[in-house]
């Protein structure tokens, strides 16, 4: 179901790169590889599914988008549980991976607080996306918001060149193929 943010399930997406697909040692790469990362977390992210709907309705964006970002950023968790929620050389909290440099961490790692704040992070790249691309379309500006999610909304220049700096080259064409697993896949 859409949300003034736009709907996942009818952005264009090319999915992960090979870089991206290599690291879980997958021959392919694309949607399909995005779906197979999914897949292999979907019983992870599951752990926390009533933390993401709750976090996503009050803040109206589609639970699957946070579902598809937590897959990418953490592996559903499973990534940092020895690390006690840190990643990025312990720059990064919790199951969203909120940067400490930029923000003051909330609650848990694994808390719909913390779900909650990284939603909130999203929401208001996706606001910096809207307001310096504005004849973008909705579902363009939801993409952009990945992108911005990952590397900041003053990297994001061009539709077609969004992921050009992110992680693998690929961040919001993967979370957004990941998230349309997940909208498939009771998201």
């Amino acid at each position: 179901m859409a949300s003034r943010y736009g709907d996942i399930g009818s952005v264009q997406t090319s999915g992960a790169s090979r870089q991206t697909a290599s690291a879980d040692r997958l021959s392919s790469s694309g949607v399909s590889a995005s779906h197979e990362m999914a897949a292999s977390d979907l019983r992870y992210v599951n752990r926390y599914k009533d933390k993401i709907i709750s976090a996503s309705r009050r803040h109206d964006v589609q639970p699957a988008i946070v579902a598809g970002i937590i897959s990418r950023e953490t592996r559903g968790g499973r990534a940092i549980e020895s690390t006690n929620g840190y990643g990025d050389h312990g720059n990064a909290f919790g199951l969203m991976q909120v940067d400490k440099r930029w923000h003051s961490p909330r609650g848990a790692w694994d808390s719909e607080e913390h779900i909650s704040q990284g939603i909130e992070i999203y929401t208001g790249c996706y606001s910096e996306i809207a307001n310096k691309l504005p004849s973008w379309t909705n579902n363009q500006k939801l993409k952009g918001a990945l992108a911005a999610y990952n590397m900041g909304a003053s990297n994001v220049r061009t539709y077609e060149g969004m992921d050009v700096g992110t992680t693998g080259g690929d961040y919001a064409n993967d979370v957004s193929a990941r998230a349309q697993y997940y909208l498939r896949n009771g998201y």
